[in-house]
C-alpha cells in the first residue's frame, strides 16, 4: 500500500478517482506544528524555532503514524508553494520519515497527479527555511513591538509585519483626503455638428455633433502650475464662433486583453465584479481547486501553461474567437515563482462548475479570462484633429484637440467587457464621431461651453485597490493578502463604509505610534525584507542573517524608546502599563504584566477609573454558610434592595430580603438580585 499525504480532505474523493486501488490518501489538514502559542519559542542567538504540536495536530499525527508504518511508500503532496513544502517538512519531522517523496501538482487531473509521481523529488529545504523566516519575522514583530505599543497607548494593541503597512496606507490616505485642498480651475469645449450625408446642411438631417477640448498646455499651463484659473478668459476661448483645421490624423490602436488571474488579482476581480471579501474568494478558489475544476489557486505567474494553449485554441474556434497571432506572455512580477501557472480551468470545455453560487461566479470569471488572454487584439479606428481659433484672444493663439476612435474589430471584447479588476470603467469616453476633415478647412461652431472644473481628493482604498497598492509596493505575498483584510477590519484598526476602507481611532493610535519609531511600518523596509524571504528560497541569503539583523534593529530600536517613554497609565499597584481591555460586559483597565499582577480598575470614558471600594461587611451572619452579609441597594428604575452572602464568589447564593434595614431570616419569597 502507498500513502498519499495531502493538506485539504476536500481533495481525497478526486484524488481516489484518480489512483485508485492500492493507495491510501490522508490529509493534514493544514499546518500541524507551529511555534508555541504562550511564549516567543525563536530565541538568539541562533533564533531556532521552538516547534510545538498544535491541538488538532495531536491526533492527525497519531493517525498518520498508523497508516504510514503500513505503507511500502510515503508521498508528501501537500500544496506547491512555500507554505506546503513547509508543511511536508513537519510531517517528515513529526512522522520520522527517512526517505518520503515529495510530489507537488497545480491541478488535480490524472495527467498532473500521474506526472508528478513519476518525478518525486526531496523536500526543498531552501523554501521551508524561506517560509520558516516568515513565521519568525512575524512572531517577532508582534511579540517585540506589541507590548511596547501598549505600554505607550494605554491600550491592548497589536503590531504586525505587514499588518501594520497595510493599516499605514489607509490612515495616510484618509489625512490626504482631509489635508485636501479643493483647486477651482476652467476650461473650454466647442461642440461641432454636421449632417451624415455632407453634402447636404445639418438642419436637413439629425446632426451629428462631435467636441473638441481647449489645449492649455503648454502655452497656458506648466508641469509646475497645471490649472487654469482665468475664467474671463476661459469664457472667451469658449466663444470662439470659427476655427481651423491645423492637421487631422487617422490611425488605428489596439487593445490588448488583461493577464489571466493571479491570487491579487482574482482577490481584485472578485471584489470589485462579484462583491466577494478576499476571505470568501480564496475559499471559494480552494473548493474549486479541491473539485478539480482550476489550477493551484495561490500563484503569483500571469501566464498559462503551454500545454493550455492547444486547449484554448479548440474552446475559441468552437466559441468563434479569433486567438492572437502569437501566444501572449505576460510580464510576472519580481520573484514570481515562474513553476506555478496563473489561475486557469482545468478542463476548459466546461463551461459551468462549483457546488455554490460564489464558485460558480468565479468559476465563470477565471475560465472568461483565462480563454480571453490568448485571443486577438481589439482594434479602433482613431481620429484626430488639431484646430485653432482664427482669431487670437488677447493675442494668443488658442488651440483645440478633437479625439474619436470607433470600435472596429472586437477581438477579446467579445468574451470580456474589460478588465475586472479595475474598479472605474475606462471604455466610458464617448465615441466623438469626428467626421472627416481637411488641413485648412474652415469649421463654424455650434456651441461652447465653459467648462468648471475642480481637483478631487485621491479615492479612499477599498479591499481591492489596497491589495493592488500592497502589491505595487512589494508588501505581503499575494497568498497574504486575504489574512491582511481580516485582520485589519476584525481588530477594528480599519472599518469597511460602502465598501471603502476608513480607519479608526485605534487604527490611527496604532500608526502614530510606529511611525518614526519602528522601520517595519515603512513599505521600502518591509519591501526589503520580502525580498530578503526570496533570497532565502533561492539559496542566496541564510536564514540566521536575516533574523539576525531584523531581531537587532528591533531591539535597538525598542531600546531607544525606553529611554524616553514612560507609561501613560501605570498600574497603581506595580507601576507597570494599563491597557484597556474590551470585555464581555464592556471595557475595563488591567495590569500589563498579568497574571504576575492582577489589578484592575474600571473605564471612565476611555481612562482608567477609581477601583472599586471593598464590600461593606455586616454585623449580620449568612444562615447558610456563617459569613458576613452585605446590604445591597440600588435605587430607581431596575433596583433592588436586599441583604447578600459575602461568600458569593465561592458559591453560596443565598439572599435575604430587606426588612426596616436588617436582613429579614424568616422570608420564604424569593429575592429579585441584579
Amino acid at each position: 500500500m502507498k500513502l498519499m499525504i495531502i493538506e485539504s480532505p476536500g481533495k481525497i474523493p478526486k484524488l481516489k478517482a484518480i489512483l485508485g486501488d492500492g493507495w491510501q490518501i490522508a490529509a493534514s489538514v493544514g499546518h500541524v506544528r507551529d511555534l508555541p502559542t504562550r511564549e516567543m519559542g525563536i530565541e538568539p542567538p541562533d533564533f531556532k524555532p521552538q516547534y510545538e504540536l498544535i491541538e488538532r495536530g495531536v491526533a492527525v499525527i497519531a493517525k498518520l503514524k498508523a497508516l504510514a508504518r503500513q505503507a511500502d511508500a510515503v508521498y508528501l503532496a501537500t500544496d506547491p508553494d512555500r507554505e506546503g513544502e513547509s508543511i511536508s517538512w513537519h510531517l517528515q519531522q513529526c512522522l520520522r520519515l527517512d526517505n518520503p517523496l515529495r510530489v507537488t501538482f497545480n491541478e488535480i487531473t490524472p495527467t498532473a497527479v500521474k506526472t508528478a509521481l513519476n518525478n518525486p523529488r526531496t523536500i526543498d529545504v531552501k523554501r521551508v527555511a524561506a517560509q520558516e523566516a516568515r513565521r519568525v519575522l512575524d512572531r517577532r514583530v508582534g511579540y517585540m513591538v506589541s507590548p511596547e505599543l501598549s505600554r505607550q497607548t494605554g491600550e491592548r494593541l497589536s503590531a504586525g509585519r505587514v499588518q501594520s503597512p497595510a493599516v499605514y496606507l489607509v490612515v495616510e490616505r484618509e489625512r490626504q483626503i482631509k489635508d485636501f485642498k479643493v483647486t477651482h480651475h476652467f476650461g473650454a469645449l466647442l461642440i461641432f455638428a454636421y449632417a451624415k450625408n455632407q453634402s447636404k446642411p445639418a438642419q436637413d438631417f439629425a446632426p451629428i455633433e462631435y467636441s473638441a477640448e481647449w489645449l492649455t498646455r503648454p502655452n497656458f499651463v506648466t508641469a509646475d502650475n497645471p490649472y487654469f484659473m482665468d475664467r474671463a478668459f476661459a469664457t472667451a476661448v469658449s466663444e470662439v464662433k470659427i476655427v481651423l483645421v491645423k492637421s487631422f490624423d487617422e490611425t488605428e490602436a489596439k487593445r490588448s486583453p488583461p493577464a489571466p488571474f493571479t491570487t491579487s488579482t482574482l482577490q481584485q476581480a472578485a471584489s470589485v465584479t462579484l462583491g466577494l471579501d478576499p476571505k470568501t474568494t480564496m475559499e471559494a478558489a480552494q473548493k474549486l481547486y479541491e473539485q478539480g475544476h482550476i489550477t493551484y489557486h495561490r500563484t503569483d505567474n500571469p501566464n498559462v501553461s503551454d500545454d493550455s494553449l492547444s486547449d484554448i485554441y479548440a474552446v475559441a474556434v468552437k466559441m468563434g474567437l479569433d486567438m492572437a497571432e502569437r501566444p501572449r506572455k505576460f510580464k510576472a512580477p519580481e520573484g514570481a515563482q515562474e513553476g506555478h501557472p496563473a489561475i486557469t480551468p482545468t478542463h476548459w470545455e466546461i463551461e459551468d462548475a462549483g457546488e455554490t453560487s460564489d464558485q460558480r461566479a468565479l468559476y465563470s470569471m477565471i475560465r472568461l479570462r483565462a480563454i480571453a488572454c490568448q485571443l486577438a487584439d481589439a482594434r479602433y479606428a482613431v481620429r484626430t484633429a488639431r484646430l485653432e481659433a482664427v482669431e487670437p484672444i488677447d493675442g494668443k493663439a488658442v488651440e483645440f484637440e478633437a479625439k474619436g476612435r470607433t470600435l472596429v474589430y472586437s477581438g477579446w471584447l467579445k468574451l470580456l467587457d474589460g478588465d475586472q479588476t479595475e474598479e472605474a470603467a475606462n471604455d466610458n469616453e464617448p465615441a466623438n464621431p469626428i467626421p472627416d476633415l481637411a488641413h485648412g478647412q474652415t469649421l463654424s461652431v455650434a456651441l461652447g461651453k465653459l467648462l468648471e472644473k475642480k481637483t478631487q481628493p485621491p479615492s479612499r482604498y477599498t479591499q481591492a485597490s489596497l491589495i493592488r497598492k500592497l502589491e505595487s509596493e512589494g508588501v505581503g505575498r499575494p497568498a497574504t493578502y486575504a489574512a491582511i483584510m481580516e485582520n485589519i477590519i476584525s481588530r477594528e484598526y480599519v472599518a469597511t463604509v460602502k465598501k471603502n476602507l476608513v480607519p479608526t481611532e485605534t487604527g490611527c493610535l496604532v500608526v502614530d505610534s510606529l511611525v518614526r519609531k519602528f522601520q517595519f511600518i515603512e513599505l521600502g523596509y518591509t519591501r526589503q525584507i520580502e525580498q530578503d524571504l526570496d533570497r532565502i528560497a533561492q539559496g542566496e541569503a541564510s536564514y540566521k542573517a536575516i533574523i539576525q539583523a531584523v531581531h537587532a534593529n528591533l531591539s535597538r530600536e525598542i531600546g531607544e524608546l525606553g529611554l524616553s517613554v514612560v507609561p501613560k497609565h501605570p498600574c497603581p499597584s506595580c507601576g507597570k502599563p494599563l491597557n484597556r481591555i474590551k470585555g464581555k460586559t464592556g471595557y475595563f483597565w488591567g495590569c500589563a504584566s498579568f497574571p504576575d499582577c492582577n489589578t484592575t480598575l474600571p473605564d471612565n470614558e476611555g481612562e482608567p477609573g477609581l477601583p472599586k471600594l471593598p464590600m461593606a461587611l455586616s454585623e449580620y451572619l449568612c444562615q447558610q454558610c456563617n459569613r458576613a452579609l452585605v446590604h445591597r441597594i440600588k435605587a430607581g428604575k431596575g433596583g433592588y434592595d436586599f441583604w447578600g452572602c459575602s461568600g458569593y464568589k465561592d458559591g453560596c447564593k443565598k439572599t435575604y430580603p430587606n426588612l426596616n434595614g436588617k436582613p429579614h431570616y424568616d422570608a420564604t419569597k424569593t429575592v429579585n438580585t441584579p
